[in-house]
């Protein structure tokens, strides 16, 4: 047995445990008042999935997954099957294309990636069969979808919320480190998405019930991108195109919403902090890529499988909403990327680029529930709005970077992302800006549900530059910033913010890259490191394809 395999089984047996222990205090009791309980009702409708049978006490588990996939990749005329990758534990990574031809715009549906956060991966299997001939299919005649409703694979068998590696994939789209998050870019570098949608679940009781004496209301939690050096008008058309016409439709299911929120882990904090605004999730990062980026959050963590069947509808009622937008301005999509990728592109060497920005505080009213009554219940708070930013470290924008030799890991992780990155031919001489190291403080790695020690931490560094004629050989590596993709490079490669790779030591020294204010002289030759190929596992009828 590998060590893999071990790691594997020890978990399997302490969640076996735990999901037992969940169920007996499911049977015996609510885990709040009657009155709480009833102001969630079951929807009309029923959705079928294997884990929204009668009488089920389990999620879908990764074979019947994978068994749904392939069934509806096996009709006539049906979805391609897309083989992603593999999880930490081996687990296939797939997800569907629905797509009818070339030429429309993208959606990518992601679900669960938190493994102890199922909803949202029952809930696109309920999509994926509504694409497959239901409500959904006259759609593709608009957009193409990509369905992948599980990307956690074997978070989602130990009902935990990290991977098997112990990392937060939700906080890993910058730094790629898991073979999840690898997967999940390497659909959007071969698809190019112009809206991606996360599917996730919230905290109902827990540290709301213990600091504020009320329980959360909302049925959904909403945020799109908010990192610092998005488009303003990706904002715009995040707003008016997606998340008003979404409002509407949950109001008329009788769903209620919010922007999402977090609550932090400290005793006696009583902030609420929207959504972060670093560029490590994938909601910010495909917002970087310029892409409408939606997260949405159902109440579920902490009750077990209890008011299942809502949540699950909620993801559907919203996904539902978001793919009907897209489709009715799938021209406008089109559109709005070409304008903002030009956009982004020729900004390069000009303007200012904010490295570290933060929320702002303020204070409003959050609408709660009464936990022994079930009435409304508005609660005063400290309110962290990601909405308008503080810039807090500021530069001028760069014509792109230099990369050391050495720094090949770097460039591959780079090309992942999609970034286009160039060897210099011959050795030449920079007009460059490097960092010079004023302070340092190491930190645990963050986590919205307490900070991970995973042995490396976070280097958070104070840094000046100093502009110098930087002479650099042939054989190290050139990263315009005249390409669409260059906010993402931007928060990589500046060192001084929590989610950049000298930060996460993906990038050893300050030495090993370099801000280059004027466009190099030499022309760069290819990149000689090619991104993997997007498999593609197309399913005759009757015929399930070996993984």
């Amino acid at each position: 047995m590998t060590a893999i395999e071990q790691q594997l089984c020890k978990r399997l047996a302490c969640a076996a445990v735990a999901l037992c222990a969940a169920l007996t205090c499911a049977a015996a009791e609510l885990p709040y008042a009657d009155a709480v309980a009833a102001r969630f009702a079951a929807p009309a409708v029923r959705y079928d999935t294997p884990g929204l049978q009668p009488g089920r006490d389990r999620y879908t588990s990764n074979d019947e997954l994978r068994a749904a996939l392939r069934e509806l990749a096996a009709r006539p005329q049906g979805p391609r099957l897309l083989a992603a990758g593999r999880s930490a534990g081996g687990e296939a990574i797939e997800a569907l294309h629905y797509t009818r031809g070339p030429g429309r715009p993208a959606v990518l549906l992601v679900g669960q990636q938190h493994g102890d956060e199922p909803a949202g991966s029952e809930a696109l299997l309920a999509v994926a069969q509504l694409l497959s001939g239901g409500e959904l299919a006259p759609l593709l005649d608009r957009i193409d979808v990509i369905v992948l409703p599980r990307a956690n694979p074997d978070g989602a068998t130990l009902a935990v919320r990290r991977g098997l590696h112990g990392l937060d994939i939700n906080r890993d789209h910058l730094l790629l480190r898991t073979p999840e998050a690898q997967a999940l870019a390497l659909l959007v570098r071969a698809l190019r998405p112009l809206v991606v949608v996360d599917a996730h679940e919230h905290t109902v009781i827990g540290r709301t019930l213990e600091k504020f004496n009320a329980i959360q209301r909302h049925d959904l939690l909403l945020q799109y991108a908010t990192a610092a050096n998005l488009p303003a008008e990706l904002t715009r058309a995040s707003e008016a195109w997606f998340r008003q016409p979404l409002l509407q439709a949950l109001a008329h299911e009788g769903l209620t919403s919010e922007w999402y929120y977090t609550n932090p882990t400290t005793p006696g904090d009583l902030r609420l902090s929207m959504g972060g605004v670093q560029p490590d999730t994938a909601r910010n990062v495909q917002g970087l890529k310029n892409t409408v980026s939606i997260l949405l959050e159902s109440r579920g963590i902490g009750i077990g499988r209890l008011h299942l069947e809502r949540r699950v509808h909620s993801h559907v009622v919203a996904v539902r909403s978001i793919l009907h937008s897209a489709a009715g301005h799938a021209g406008d999509l089109q559109a709005l990327r070409q304008q903002l990728d030009a956009q982004v592109a020729g900004s390069a060497c000009r303007g200012e680029l904010v490295v570290l920005a933060a929320q702002t505080p303020t204070r409003r009213d959050v609408l709660m529930l009464d936990p022994a009554t079930g009435a409304d219940k508005w609660v005063a708070v400290h309110w962290n709005s990601s909405l308008e930013l503080r810039p807090l470290i500021q530069r001028p924008r760069p014509c792109g970077y230099w990369l050391a030799a050495a720094a090949d890991e770097a460039v591959q992780r780079l090309q992942a992302l999609g970034v286009t990155v160039q060897r210099l031919a011959e050795a030449t001489e920079l007009q460059a800006e490097t960092w010079r190291e004023i302070s340092r403080l190491e930190v645990a790695r963050p986590d919205v549900r307490g900070a991970i020690d995973d042995g490396h931490g976070v280097r958070l560094v104070l840094v000046a530059t100093d502009a110098v004629e930087l002479p650099v050989p042939a054989g190290s590596w050139w990263v315009p910033l005249d390409q669409p993709l260059a906010n993402v490079v931007a928060a990589a490669l500046e060192p001084d913010s929590p989610s950049s790779w000298y930060a996460n030591r993906l990038l050893p020294t300050l030495a090993s890259a370099a801000r280059v204010m004027e466009m190099p002289g030499a022309a760069p030759a290819p990149a000689g490191i090619a991104p993997a190929p997007l498999e593609d596992k197309p399913v005759a009828p009757g015929h399930q394809p070996a993984l």
